[in-house]
């Protein structure tokens, strides 16, 4: 999984916030960036927290893809 997917999964998981989870979907469609967020103070903590857990490679890869095949829009 790459990168973004990944926050975008810790992001979505992390939060109960809708707002939150609704940037977290975004974020997987590309409608906004990591450095977008990143400029959002009340989502900044949330990114930094997910970037970390990242690094510590505290993920599981199939929920992840279970996230973005639920959540991302394909155009065909």
């Amino acid at each position: 999984m790459d990168k973004v997917t990944c926050i975008a999964y810790l992001l979505y998981k992390s939060s109960k916030n809708q707002d939150i989870k609704e940037k977290a979907i975004q974020l997987l469609n590309g409608e906004v960036s990591i450095r977008d967020l990143k400029r959002n103070i009340s989502i900044q903590a949330h990114i930094v927290l997910a970037e970390s857990l990242l690094k510590k490679n505290k993920i599981n890869k199939n929920d992840v893809q279970l996230f973005a095949e639920e959540f991302m829009v394909i155009e065909v």
